[in-house]
């Protein structure tokens, strides 16, 4: 599968080794899994730090199976998710970042493409999201107030 926006193929990389159980030294007792996930969404971390989070510190290899459930599922039957999805907001805040930096600097054409890549997957992204129910009917990507939403 070539790339999205460059012609050329995409580099092979590590596979996680196939699993359909914890393994033995891993901790799974679900309860107290669930129980640091809240902890440390309360303390301000991303779904994908947590689970770094879990991996390193409390010897969860994998969330899904010591607790058959993601980290994202978690969390919302917890009501603590995020209005804005981690990928989405990502990819907003990059793009944040690039419109700062061509505000200063105003003639530096190659960063206009990437603005112009990083928006598109933004825009992208946003509808998948609303066709899949994840966000209201009717959003869309604006950048002057990108900054406000990635504030809240």
């Amino acid at each position: 599968m070539a790339r999205m926006y460059a012609r050329r193929r995409g580099t092979s990389s590590s596979v996680r080794p196939y699993r359909k159980e914890a393994p033995e030294w891993s901790n799974t007792d679900t309860a107290e899994i669930e129980k640091i996930i809240v902890e440390l969404r309360k303390d301000g971390m991303s779904t994908s730090q947590i689970g770094l989070a879990l991996r390193d510190r409390y010897a969860v290899p994998d969330v899904k199976l010591a607790t058959g459930k993601r980290v994202n599922e978690i969390l919302r039957e917890k009501g603590l998710e995020s209005e804005i999805p981690e990928d989405l907001r990502n990819l907003m805040q990059k793009a944040l970042g690039i419109r700062k930096h061509l505000a200063e600097n105003k003639k530096d054409v190659h960063n206009v493409r990437q603005l112009q890549i990083a928006e598109s997957k933004v825009r992208r992204l946003v509808k998948y999201y609303v066709r899949s129910g994840r966000m209201p009917k009717g959003w869309t990507y604006k950048p002057e107030t990108a900054e406000i939403l990635l504030t809240r």
